[in-house]
């Protein structure tokens, strides 16, 4: 009897416990956030996903009172941030702002030091942009036609920047010489260094961001041949679709998004869904992002999972077609 009294006392005492632990967790949860928060980006500073990021972590961080310290680790295509991001505390204060090259690089890296499905809690897509073919004034080439028929008539001649394996650039670039047929070198470059010896005519075209392009495409630095969604881009309306010019089914379309180390707290992680969500959807924030080429395009965390899980699926598929032996 006795030790039935104290086996009860001790449940009870326990599951006191565990009240009190969930409460103060509860506690600490409603008053998130309540110092500034890292915001980590896989790229160095000037790219798209680091102005996306930098635009909406501004704006909230001013609505809610706490600032978004954007922290850029660039390094193998974001790899290197993701990293410090999946061994962070799952407290709401360190975030990373990822990129379509987070759901490929499943298939492209050979091991990675983390599992993207298992060690990310998603929070929301954020906006999503296709990338631009654009060439040197050199190249004798005006339209994505003649592009491939002169890299086919020089194989391995014609240079291409990307950010390196693993990068979405990389991956479309890659996809772009199976489907098109041709063989275009691949040169990684760190940084928007790639683009500054595009115009330098160091190398000949790139698959690139309307941010990064548009103000050499204006003054006629560079030449915009293509897009590689499926659709025309809103702000180059006269620039063809891959698929349109000539290489029908290329549609790559690259978003950008928010992720939590996991187990972070639910409230939490619907607390940043809706502050982003309340942001993007602002018509400041709006048309701040229409300017510099993307679309808003807010989601759940259920829904955001759904696309990076479709996303792996799908260049782990690419990759085994361009790479059987892997």
């Amino acid at each position: 009897m006795k030790s039935f009294r104290w086996l009860c006392q001790f449940l009870f005492l326990s599951l006191l416990g565990l009240s009190s632990c969930y409460l103060e967790a509860s506690v600490k949860d409603s008053h998130y956030p309540n110092r500034s928060i890292r915001l980590l980006v896989g790229f160095t500073p000037g790219g798209t996903s680091d102005v996306v990021a930098r635009i909406v972590g501004k704006k909230l961080g001013e609505t809610w009172g706490q600032s978004f310290v954007i922290d850029n680790r660039a390094g193998a295509a974001g790899m290197v941030a993701a990293e410090i991001t999946a061994h962070a505390p799952a407290d709401g204060y360190t975030l990373f702002f990822v990129s379509s090259s987070f759901a490929m690089q499943p298939s492209t890296a050979a091991k990675l030091p983390y599992d993207v499905k298992k060690d990310f809690a998603p929070i929301t897509l954020a906006v999503s942009t296709p990338y631009l073919l654009v060439i040197h004034p050199s190249v004798q080439a005006h339209n994505l036609k003649e592009f491939i028929a002169l890299a086919k008539s020089k194989p391995g001649q014609i240079s291409s920047a990307t950010a390196g394996p693993g990068s979405a650039i990389q991956s479309t670039a890659e996809l772009f010489n199976t489907v098109a047929g041709v063989n275009i070198l691949l040169v990684p470059y760190k940084g928007a260094v790639g683009i500054t010896d595009l115009i330098a005519g160091h190398v000949q075209t790139s698959f690139a961001g309307f941010a990064q392009t548009s103000a050499h495409i204006k003054g006629g630095r560079l030449r915009a041949i293509a897009v590689s969604s499926a659709k025309r881009f809103s702000l180059l309306p006269d620039i063809p679709s891959i698929a349109e010019a000539g290489v029908p089914g290329f549609d790559v379309t690259i978003w950008y998004g928010l992720v939590a180390p996991a187990k972070t707290p639910l409230a939490i992680i619907n607390k940043l869904n809706a502050g982003f969500a309340s942001t993007l959807q602002s018509q400041e924030t709006q048309q701040t992002l229409i300017e510099i080429g993307v679309d808003t395009v807010a989601s759940t965390p259920q829904q955001f999972a759904s696309i990076i899980d479709k996303d792996i699926i799908q260049w782990k598929r690419l990759n085994s077609i361009n790479n059987p032996s892997r």
